[in-house]
């Protein structure tokens, strides 16, 4: 399933960025090499969590198009069964 999927991703990502985060909280403000291989590995991370971020709004979206379809199927499946008011 493509949400489980995007999920296991996203939690890598995350996981990722908290390693991330404890190898910044080492490193030297001296050492020129190590800020930039980690400021670029941060930005990497960032960006996959944005594309994580807007795969999970485009499925919110198409579920809330899905629940309003499935809403107006029974209200108009319904509408013959009433009684009827001459």
């Amino acid at each position: 399933m493509p949400g489980e999927k995007a999920n296991a991703a996203g939690e890598a990502l995350l996981h990722r960025l908290r390693r991330l985060l404890a190898r910044a909280a080492n490193v030297k403000s001296g050492d020129r090499k190590q800020l930039l291989a980690l400021l670029d590995d941060v930005e990497t991370t960032r960006r996959g969590l944005v594309r994580q971020a807007a795969e999970i709004d485009g499925e919110m979206r198409q579920a809330t198009v899905r629940t309003t379809a499935i809403g107006a199927y029974l209200r108009n499946s319904q509408g013959g069964r009433g009684k009827r008011h001459n």
